[in-house]
């Protein structure tokens, strides 16, 4: 590699100083940007020739501007479920759990004034203290707290708190800008979590730890950005399970290569590569190649791309890639729309579906296409485990990436991920819709196993999906009646879709072709795993 001819970008191993500094790289370049003046002081040099960015400099990027408000942490109404860590899109809330004696150690340090209110931040919750005790084991106090420079104020946590209501959103005034920093440098300042106060069988529990946190923050991503939750999810599997040192990613074109790649900021602690919009999948192979030609099988490599790089352009390069049955893992953030362009269609998108290239008018109203089903596309390829989830659901998404890590062939993660201005709802709408996808048929969630037997019905689980039997899921409705929930209850909370229903609510005549699309797949899926249809009931 020459200067001459410079690479995509890439993230250095934080060891290599073959003749990159991290040191001066944060310093230097990083500061320089942080401070304004990187075009006219920065000069041109190997590091910005190569494209090349420091491992997690984006942990020195300040958000804070971003929102008026900011969540609140209510301590004696948490539970310590780790939800709202394990969903925050920009690793702005994180947990931890210390010991009585670690606790007052760091008290002791603080001033008289403020040792009252910094300890009530740390309860005594159920999961970490009385259940311990009740073990005989060293009982933990818990603690939320929000990094003011990474949070961008979008509220989800509050939604997915729920009714715990142990956040609530307030105008950053309240406490002070120097009230949150202070908050978030005691937390800094208590160490990591002692390994002993994580649950291996909890799977929430991961993000306790420093090392499952390798998407650092300060990615670029929009506020509630539903492709980030699944990224940080993703790279908390990796971290827990096998150290950044052995694991790398290979990241095609999108959304997910801008804001996770905007010079000089790189959320990720592990190395990395951006490649092309098309050929991830290939660029992926030659670096899986080169690692087992130096004995590094091991070693885990993912591919990530969108909808648009993996169903469309790049699907050649996909197919190619899980035939060779080389042991390759991908992950598919699936949000419909190629949004890091504007948002026209893919073939992952709806029928309906309003988008540049589809636009609704007169003639065509939306897009006139059925959606291509990639799970079940590439789940017909030799020897490859597939599943198609949501973050919503974080044992099933963790269960996915886990086994996709441990199957010795290629692998296919596809997850749901909201993107909030191509679907058109709000920054906090990530979890609930992905929920409401479920729900709807809209995105089914199912795992795809070749090593459970030679018969479809061995290999495919649909379990997770609401009402597996049904055609479709059933609520009681404010009457106490029972109906069906259908696409269409998906679609209506969606601006993406709002063309296609008149005032009064009732849906087009595409919209209702494109509820029967999702109903068929569905079938189609109930088929394979064997399941058979309740179709009448009394």
């Amino acid at each position: 590699m020459t200067i001459s001819d410079p690479k995509p970008n890439r993230n250095l191993n934080a060891h290599d100083e073959s003749f990159f500094n991290l040191d001066e790289f944060e310093s230097r370049i990083v500061g320089s940007y942080n401070e304004g003046h990187a075009p006219s002081s920065l000069p041109a040099d190997e590091v910005h020739a190569r494209s090349i960015i420091g491992p997690a400099s984006a942990k020195m990027r300040d958000f804070s501007y971003i929102s008026t408000e900011i969540p609140e942490f209510i301590p004696d109404n948490c539970v310590g479920c780790m939800e709202c860590v394990t969903m925050c899109p920009d690793t702005a809330i994180l947990g931890k759990v210390v010991s009585e004696e670690t606790l007052q150690g760091g008290l002791s340090e603080l001033e008289s004034s403020k040792i009252e209110h910094m300890d009530s931040q740390w309860p005594k919750v159920r999961k970490y203290w009385d259940n311990r005790e009740k073990k005989g084991e060293d009982p933990g106090r818990f603690g939320i707290f929000i990094d003011p420079s990474k949070c961008k104020g979008c509220a989800e946590c509050v939604d997915v708190c729920g009714s715990k209501d142990a956040l609530k959103m307030v105008p950053k005034e309240k406490l002070g800008e120097d009230e949150h920093r202070q908050l978030w440098d005691f937390y800094l300042s208590m160490g990591d979590t002692d390994p002993k106060f994580v649950n291996d069988k909890l799977a929430l529990d991961m993000m306790l730890l420093e090392k499952s946190l390798l998407y650092v923050g300060g990615a670029g991503s929009c506020a509630g950005c539903g492709e980030a939750t699944a990224l940080r999810m993703m790279a908390s599997v990796l971290g827990y399970d096998h150290g950044a040192e052995n694991v790398a990613i290979v990241n095609s074109t999108g959304c997910s290569t801008v804001y996770g790649s905007t010079y000089p900021y790189n959320p990720w602690n592990l190395p990395w590569t951006n490649s092309l919009f098309e050929n991830g999948p290939t660029d992926a192979m030659g670096v899986r190649i080169r690692w087992d030609q130096i004995g590094w099988q091991e070693k885990k490599l993912w591919v990530i791309g969108g909808d648009g790089a993996m169903y469309d352009i790049g699907f050649g390069a996909l197919s190619r890639m899980l035939s060779s049955g080389m042991n390759i893992k991908v992950l598919v953030l699936d949000t419909q729309a190629y949004s890091n362009t504007g948002g026209q269609t893919s073939t992952a998108s709806y029928m309906g579906q309003d988008a540049k290239f589809f636009n609704h008018g007169s003639a065509v109203s939306g897009k006139q296409e059925f959606r291509k089903e990639l799970g079940a596309i590439a789940a017909m390829h030799p020897n490859v485990y597939v599943a198609q989830t949501v973050t919503s659901l974080p044992n099933h998404f963790y269960r996915a990436i886990r086994e996709a890590n441990a199957h010795p062939g290629p692998a296919v993660v596809s997850v749901y991920t909201t993107c909030q201005p191509e679907h058109g709802v709000a920054d906090n709408a990530a979890y609930a819709q992905a929920k409401l996808a479920l729900k709807t048929r809209a995105w089914p969630i199912f795992i795809h196993d070749p090593n459970k037997g030679p018969r479809y019905q061995d290999r495919w689980d649909l379990r997770g999906n609401p009402s597996m039997k049904r055609d479709w899921h059933r609520v009681k409705d404010e009457n106490g009646e029972w109906e069906d929930v259908k696409f269409r209850d998906f679609a209506v909370t969606e601006g993406r879709f709002r063309k296609q229903f008149d005032k009064e609510g009732t849906p087009s005549e595409i919209l209702l072709r494109s509820e029967e699309d999702r109903l068929s797949f569905w079938n189609r899926l109930q088929d394979m795993a064997g399941i058979d249809r309740v179709i009448v009931e009394d």
